[in-house]
């Protein structure tokens, strides 16, 4: 007596040959007719299959699939831009009620890192040191540095807004305090790949006016991890965060 699972094997029916056909090539050309086996329609479990027992006729279309391509490349990039805006909000409005970080607690750091980091992953110029959009006077409106925010001091002997310019063409950055001291300090910058530089403070001005030669110890790196033409964000080789907006894209930095 044959068992079940014989049974089943001895009920399949021979494979039967499916035709792909193309109306775009020519009768002798070897690429219109393409066969290779398949079940038969009582085998083919797609309820469709069993309505007809006639092998299906496909036409090929070779357009079409590029057409599917292009219309997919300008939806990824939309729903790219569409993310990042998001984000942006998000993290603008959770650093809003902060002071630029004096007010973080740790738990408020943490947060803002987190939604920093996707809108890291979705920046939209992945070489930022090549382009323009970096150029000109960025306020800093978000830091982890406390030495930036001076925490140490009364608020009242703050700096009440910092500012950041970069020049690409010049390699030359330039941080500047507001009241009540309106201290600066330039720097040269040195390239170490697409978004990340090598700092070195050259002069310090007190008030803004007495230049004071800084010492060779006065060095750092900064990498950019996103950019566009309103936002930047970057991060220091001490572990800090930075996030500013642009103010003011035609400032030149000091040579």
């Amino acid at each position: 007596m044959a068992t079940s699972s014989t049974m089943a094997l001895s009920s399949l029916a021979p494979p039967q040959t499916l035709h792909i056909t193309s109306s775009h090539h020519p009768p002798n050309s070897p690429l219109k007719v393409f066969s290779f086996p398949t079940r038969s329609p009582q085998q083919n479990c797609h309820p469709k299959s069993i309505l007809s027992t006639s092998p299906p006729s496909f036409t090929w279309l070779p357009s079409q699939k590029w057409r599917t391509y292009i219309s997919f490349i300008p939806a990824f990039f939309k729903n790219k831009t569409k993310d990042a805006k998001a984000i942006k909000e998000e993290l603008l409005e959770a650093i809003a009620p902060l002071d630029r970080g004096a007010e973080a607690t740790p738990e408020d750091q943490q947060s803002i890192d987190q939604i920093t980091r996707k809108l890291e992953a979705v920046s939209p110029i992945k070489e930022p040191l090549k382009s323009d959009l970096l150029n000109g006077k960025w306020e800093l409106i978000y830091t982890t540095s406390q030495s930036i925010l001076q925490t140490e001091r009364p608020k009242i002997l703050r700096s009440k807004t910092n500012y950041q310019a970069i020049n690409v063409d010049t390699l030359r950055a330039q941080n500047m305090e507001s009241c009540p001291f309106f201290n600066q300090v330039t720097a040269d910058l040195t390239p170490l790949n697409a978004r990340k530089v090598a700092v070195k403070f050259d002069y310090f001005k007190i008030a803004g006016l007495i230049p004071v030669k800084a010492p060779g110890r006065a060095r750092g790196e900064l990498e950019i991890t996103y950019l566009d033409e309103a936002l930047r964000v970057s991060r220091g080789d001490l572990g800090n965060l930075f996030i500013l907006k642009m103010v003011d894209p035609s400032y030149r930095v000091p040579t």
